[in-house]
């Protein structure tokens, strides 16, 4: 057994640059990685999907031109596509690895789990740290369909791998990865399926945006089946599979993309031996300070049961860096934000008029469709509103979203004025540029003036 300064299990976007400060500041420092360098984001998630869009939204734009007086003719090179979405995925992994080794860090090649005493062994060796963190990322949660162990299937894990694109996909799931992956297939040539367990797509999200992105999908040829599960899953010749619907349907597809929720990687941690807690969900217990129920054992990112963004898990390095050296901060000291990739994009920063509603703020709303928009009409994006929520009382805005052409960009905007404390009467006298997307926000804040 070996003493070392910190231990951390996984190289996500939170554990590997934990491991590289402590590592250039002289501390020794060892990482376990079982898979691949750079966690969920550069392997499967942020990366691989965002060079995908790439082209799949490139395709959609120029086949779309036709209302400006452009009329393309869109052929897709799939395997291309796809061949540059691996080639840039696994360019940022390897630097990954270079960036850990470069900076010292020891890296163990295995997977990692606790023994009694609170130490973290794998690949035959066995280490102790005052600081331990568990970076583990998460996995694709499947859903519980007779038949599908059966029936090939993708997920966001290796829907990267495919080769050609699949003339029907069958997508079951309504959240962010059902909607980028569903929208990217279909307009790079294939007929999408969703199925919907409920009534609308991002569920989790405002009525509005559900009812913007829903008129995106289906212009885009996408078939929305609202309320269906599949009550089983079969194989068919070729790959193809079939679902069996609950209502009394069959589906048949080239492909099946299960996107129906996530589950922390900690199965294999074996926690419970070093007493350390994990929620109903399977996610590391923590306090606000990131600390398991184990002192000096620490968890970021998802398998923390923070919210699964990866510029979360990376604040959640800088928060354990800044608690270690005495300093005030907690798991939920900035504020939210996070966006959709689908195309109308939704930038969300803070509250909704929804979220303040169940917290019991009384707030204002400004609100705008950006269709009536100089920029949205010169340009041709109808679709999309802009809203704004503010703080009735102290005329502070606390949040936005944002739904239309880049908004993921336009909406850091509103996350710093919210992160500054900012009030809705000191954004209105701006002056943005004109014709912007971006000069509406000052437009924005007086649609939420307090009524006189």
């Amino acid at each position: 057994m070996d003493t070392v300064d910190a231990i951390v299990i996984g190289s996500g976007q939170g554990g590997v640059p934990f491991a590289t400060t402590l590592a250039e500041q002289g501390k020794r420092v060892v990482l376990f990685e079982r898979e691949r360098f750079g966690g969920n984001c550069i392997n499967w998630g942020c990366t691989p999907s965002k060079a995908f869009l790439a082209a799949a939204h490139a395709a959609g734009r120029a086949s779309a031109a036709g209302v400006l007086g452009v009329n393309c003719r869109v052929t897709v090179d799939f395997p291309k596509v796809m061949e540059r979405v691996r080639e840039i995925r696994d360019r940022f992994a390897r630097s990954t690895q270079s960036r850990i080794e470069a900076a010292g860090v020891e890296v163990v090649e295995a997977e990692a789990s606790f023994t009694g005493q609170g130490h973290v062994q794998g690949g035959g060796r066995s280490f102790s740290a005052p600081v331990t963190v568990i970076d583990t990322g998460s996995s694709a949660a499947l859903p519980p369909i007779p038949g599908l162990q059966e029936t090939p299937y993708f997920t966001n894990h290796n829907i990267w791998e495919l080769e050609r694109c699949p003339e029907r996909t069958l997508i079951i799931g309504g959240g962010f990865i059902a909607l980028e992956i569903g929208q990217g297939l279909s307009r790079l040539g294939s007929e999408v399926h969703l199925l919907l367990r409920g009534n609308r797509v991002l569920a989790s999200e405002s009525p509005r945006v559900s009812a913007v992105l829903e008129e995106a999908l289906q212009r885009d040829g996408i078939v929305l089946h609202r309320r269906t599960e599949a009550k089983r899953a079969s194989p068919l010749a070729g790959n193809r599979v079939a679902l069996a619907l609950n209502n009394g349907e069959t589906l048949e597809g080239d492909a099946l993309l299960l996107a129906t929720g996530r589950r922390p990687n900690t199965e294999a941690l074996h926690v419970d031996r070093a007493g350390i807690e994990l929620d109903e969900r399977g996610h590391v217990r923590v306090n606000d300070h990131l600390e398991s129920t184990r002192p000096g054992v620490y968890a970021f990112g998802e398998a923390a049961g923070q919210p699964a963004f990866t510029h979360v898990s990376w604040e959640d390095h800088r928060r354990l860096l800044a608690t270690l050296a005495g300093q005030p901060r907690r798991r939920d000291d900035r504020v939210l934000a996070y966006a959709v990739f689908t195309e109308p994009q939704v930038g969300r920063a803070g509250l909704s008029p929804e979220q303040a509603a169940a917290k019991g703020i009384a707030v204002r709303e400004g609100y705008m469709d950006i269709g009536n928009t100089n920029r949205a009409i010169e340009w041709g994006h109808g679709l999309g509103f802009f809203q704004l929520t503010v703080d009735a009382e102290s005329d502070r805005i606390i949040g936005a979203t944002l739904v239309g052409y880049e908004t993921a960009e336009l909406v850091h905007v509103l996350l710093d004025l919210i992160e500054t404390g900012a009030t809705a009467s000191q954004l209105e006298p701006l002056q943005h540029i004109h014709p912007t997307y971006g000069e509406y926000l000052p437009s924005l804040a007086q649609a939420a003036r307090q009524p006189e």
